[in-house]
């Protein structure tokens, strides 16, 4: 089983042009997406998170539940959903403001334990950013590193949301011990600082780096680079897209029963290009529609 740990939230889409252009409300997170990715894959995963108890809240579960996700570690809480206001430009991408006081996911404290079928946690986003649940993911990702269980980060910077640049870049740089699998976009890389050899040396054994419409390259602890190009199609927003590209790393990974440090710099240049394809092509997938929808595994066919 692969737990994913952080927010769910609604974003809410601008349907048409202009600033008081209507609103619809759509289900959403990093982790969020991320889970029901996995779950549309077929690996088996759970959800790690504080949700409301609110309408958006139930949403939220029913989306993870119809991706045959397991919601049975689901902390409510009766305070209201994050909402994250979505901006499209001109070639599909997505900025976002939020509106974050006082919200349920805020409030996630860590489990005793994690579930005994456990091979991975995936982290990322907004829950390692908002006070106090991001201390409480923190402890998390190290208690899962200390038990041997493949940890995965996305930090998928949002910006907005950090009042104190360098006091994050120093918090980052602190998990990378625990961290197995890093994968950021190239934005987030340059925002951070630091390049993926310097990443390495401090503890994850590969870090993988996508690069919008130019593909995917992957860094690992053995000195080798791997790269794809990215799938031509017509886009209609980026929106999931990161989070299917984490889905399918780690749907791929758990396919070749490679979840561990010494496995992802054993894959070799084989395996390393059949796993970005994979994620590349899922990604273009969930590109060519409006919003986070990412594949389901008759979309793609056997990894």
């Amino acid at each position: 089983m692969i737990v994913v740990a952080g927010e769910a939230l609604i974003d809410l889409v601008p349907q048409g042009t202009g600033a008081l252009a209507s609103l619809k409300p759509a289900l959403g997170g990093g982790p969020f997406n991320t889970a029901v990715a996995l779950g549309r894959l077929g690996s088996p995963t759970a959800f790690c998170s504080r949700t409301s108890s609110d309408a958006f809240g139930e949403a939220l579960l029913d989306g993870l539940r119809e991706a045959g996700v397991d919601v049975s570690a689901v902390q409510r809480g009766v305070e209201p959903t994050t909402l994250a206001v979505a901006t499209i430009d001109d070639k599909g991408s997505a900025a976002y403001s939020f509106y974050v006081e006082g919200t349920a996911d805020r409030l996630f404290t860590a489990p005793a334990e994690l579930p005994a079928q456990a091979r991975a946690v995936s982290f990322g986003t907004c829950s390692l950013v908002l006070e106090p649940g991001a201390s409480a993911y923190e402890e998390l990702m190290r208690g899962a590193a200390e038990q041997g269980v493949f940890t995965a980060l996305d930090p998928n910077i949002r910006a907005g949301l950090i009042p104190d640049p360098d006091g994050y870049r120093a918090r980052f740089k602190s998990w990378l011990p625990s961290v197995s699998l890093l994968k950021l976009s190239e934005e987030d890389a340059l925002w951070l600082g630091g390049t993926p050899r310097e990443w390495l040396a401090a503890g994850p054994a590969a870090v993988v780096i996508t690069q919008g419409g130019d593909g995917l390259t992957a860094f690992t602890r053995d000195g080798a680079v791997h790269s794809v190009p990215g799938e031509v199609v017509d886009v209609v927003d980026t929106i999931g897209a990161g989070d299917t590209v984490n889905a399918a790393l780690l749907h791929g990974l758990a396919a070749q029963d490679a979840l561990s440090a010494e496995a992802l710099v054993g894959l070799g240049a084989d395996g390393w290009t059949r796993l970005l394809r994979f994620a590349a092509r899922a990604a273009a997938i969930t590109c060519s529609r409006a919003g986070a929808e990412p594949p389901y595994a008759s979309e793609l066919g056997d990894f």
